[in-house]
């Protein structure tokens, strides 16, 4: 690929090394967990988005970690239970 196409967006949208993958959503004490850990460097980070709706509005966080594993499976478990463990400290104040 030329350089002029890098520089002005005629390459990928996104990275290879940072693709994400969606883990499928979980309920959690009124809180909906996504984990989307992202490959970087090879192995899966630990990400997660949380949402809630607040007062009628949709409030999002997204929580990430250094955390990284080989195993796309484990990296998603990790995801959710980070999140969780988020949700029971700081409850809706996360969104502050």
């Amino acid at each position: 690929m030329s350089f002029l196409k890098r520089l002005f967006g005629g390459g990928e949208a996104k990275p290879a090394a940072l693709k994400e993958h969606r883990g499928d959503p979980v309920e959690y004490n009124g809180f909906t967990i996504i984990p989307t850990p992202f490959n970087e460097g090879g192995q899966h980070q630990v990400c997660a988005l949380i949402t809630k709706e607040v007062s009628g509005e949709m409030k999002k966080h997204r929580l990430i970690r250094a955390d990284k594993f080989p195993s796309l499976d484990d990296a998603i478990a990790v995801s959710t239970r980070k999140a969780q463990q988020m949700i029971d400290e700081q409850g809706e104040s996360i969104f502050r």
